[in-house]
C-alpha cells in the first residue's frame, strides 16, 4: 500500500511527455507496435475460405497456435464464430449436462457463465461466486463435477495463480474461458479440457472470431453424450456421433474474414519475433509492475486484486482510495475523461458492471515504455479533478 501522507496530493504540474501509443483498451486491444496496414497485402480476399489458399491460411493459425501456445499435440484447435462469446457458449451447449456441474465467478463474464448455465441450460450446477477483487477457492470444488470458470478475470483483474488446485485424475470436464490469459500467463494444459480465448484480446487482433482448444478428455465426452436440447448448426462439433474433424483442421464452421485470418497471423508472426510465449509474458509482466510500482508510491490508488498472488498482469483493475473522494464512480469517469481527452490514455474506464475505477490494459502489445508515459499523466489527472471536486463543494 501507499506511503505518502494522506494530506499530500501529486503535483498538479501538466506532463510534457506522452504515450507514442495512448490505446490501453481491454478489447480490441491494441495492435502489436510493428504493425501496419501493409502487412495485410497478402490476404486471401475474395477467395474461398475453402479454396486451398483459405485452408492453408487457417491451418496456418491453428498451427501458430499450437506452437506458441505449447498445446499438446492429441489437442483438437478450432476456430470458431461469436469470439470467445461463441467458443465457450458451444463448449457449455454441447458439453454441459452429463454430470452435475460447479459454476464459478468472481467477475462479470464468468457470471454470464453462470447464468447461461442456471436459466438457459437449468443444469444441476452449484454456484461459486466471489466478490470484485477477490477469487473462489478454487480447492473446495468438487472436480467429480464438470467446472466452468474464467482463468482472468477481465473486467476484475484478478485470475489464477496457477492450476495447482485442479486434480489430474478428476472425473469431470475443466472449461476454461481463457480469453485474456492466453498469450499472456502459463496455462496448465493438462488440467484444462476445454479452453477458450478471441484474436481480439492479448495479440490485439481483430474481432468476431473465438478459439476452442480440447483435450482427449473433452473429445471423448462430445463422441460419448448427446445433450437433451437441440443444438443449432453453429454450435454442432460431431455428426454420426463423431468428431468433425475438419473443423480443427481449418474447415471452419461458417465463413471466416480471411483479412482477421491475415491479422491473427500477422501478430502470430511478431508474437515469434519477441520471443514467443515467453517474450509476451515477461512484457506484460513488465507492464503491469509498472503500474503496481506506481500505486505501492501513492496512497490514493490501489489495486482491485485483494491479493498480489491473483493480480492480473493484463487487464489491471485499479480503485481509488482518497477518503476526500465523495463520488467514486463519477470521480473515476471525469479521471477517465481527462486522460482520453489529452490523448494519453483511451478506454481506461472500468467496465460497467465492475467496481468504479480504472482499467489499464498491460498485454504483451502495449510498450513498457507507453505504461511509463502515461502513469505521471494519472498523477495530474487525479490532482486535476481532486481540485475541481474541492472547487465544486
Amino acid at each position: 500500500m501507499a506511503t505518502t501522507n494522506p494530506a499530500t496530493r501529486p503535483d498538479t504540474t501538466r506532463p510534457s511527455t506522452k504515450p507514442s501509443n495512448p490505446r490501453f483498451s481491454s478489447g480490441p486491444c491494441a495492435k502489436p507496435p510493428t504493425f501496419s496496414l501493409d502487412g495485410l497485402s497478402d490476404a486471401a480476399l475474395g477467395r474461398s475460405h475453402r479454396a486451398k489458399i483459405g485452408k492453408d491460411k487457417l491451418a496456418a493459425a491453428i498451427d501458430g497456435t499450437r506452437e506458441i501456445l505449447g498445446v499438446p499435440a492429441d489437442y483438437r484447435i478450432g476456430i470458431v464464430p461469436a469470439s470467445d462469446t461463441g467458443a465457450f457458449e458451444m463448449a457449455m451447449w454441447t458439453m454441459l449436462g452429463q454430470r452435475p456441474v460447479e459454476m464459478v465467478a468472481w467477475e462479470s463474464f464468468g457470471a454470464g457463465w453462470v447464468t447461461d448455465a442456471i436459466k438457459q441450460l437449468k443444469l444441476d450446477a452449484r454456484v461459486h461466486e466471489a466478490e470484485y477483487g477477490d477469487i473462489v477457492d478454487m480447492a473446495a470444488l468438487d472436480y467429480d463435477r464438470d467446472v466452468c470458470f474464467t482463468w482472468n478475470g477481465t473486467t476484475s483483474g484478478v485470475r489464477m495463480p496457477d492450476g495447482a488446485a485442479i486434480p489430474a485424475d478428476r472425473d469431470g470436464l475443466t472449461l476454461c474461458d481463457a480469453t485474456s490469459a492466453a498469450f499472456a500467463q502459463d496455462l496448465p494444459w493438462d488440467k484444462l479440457d476445454v479452453t477458450t480465448f478471441s484474436w481480439q484480446k492479448v495479440l490485439g487482433g481483430e474481432a468476431a472470431h473465438g478459439m476452442l482448444i480440447l483435450s482427449p478428455r473433452a473429445v471423448e465426452r462430445l463422441e460419448s453424450y448427446t445433450p437433451a436440447w437441440p443444438l443449432p448448426k453453429i454450435f454442432r462439433l460431431t455428426k454420426g456421433g463423431k468428431l468433425i474433424e475438419g473443423i480443427f483442421k481449418g474447415e471452419t464452421i461458417n465463413t471466416p474474414s480471411m483479412l482477421a485470418v491475415e491479422d491473427y497471423l500477422l501478430a502470430l508472426d511478431w508474437a515469434r519475433s519477441v520471443g514467443g510465449l515467453k517474450g509476451l509474458m515477461a512484457r506484460a509482466d513488465a507492464n503491469a509492475n509498472a503500474i503496481w510500482d506506481f500505486c505501492d508510491g501513492r496512497d490514493w490508488i490501489d489495486n482491485l486484486a485483494t491479493d498480489p498472488a491473483t493480480r492480473s498482469n493484463t487487464s489491471v483493475c485499479l480503485k481509488f482510495t482518497d477518503p476526500r473522494i465523495a463520488d467514486p464512480a463519477a470521480f473515476a469517469k471525469a479521471v477517465a475523461k481527462r486522460l482520453e481527452s489529452e490523448n494519453v490514455a483511451l478506454d481506461v474506464g472500468a467496465y460497467r458492471d465492475a467496481p468504479a475505477g480504472l482499467r489499464i490494459w498491460c498485454g504483451g502489445t502495449v510498450e513498457t515504455a507507453d505504461i511509463e508515459a502515461m502513469l505521471p499523466w494519472l498523477d495530474w489527472a487525479f490532482a486535476a479533478e481532486i481540485d475541481a471536486q474541492a472547487q465544486a463543494a
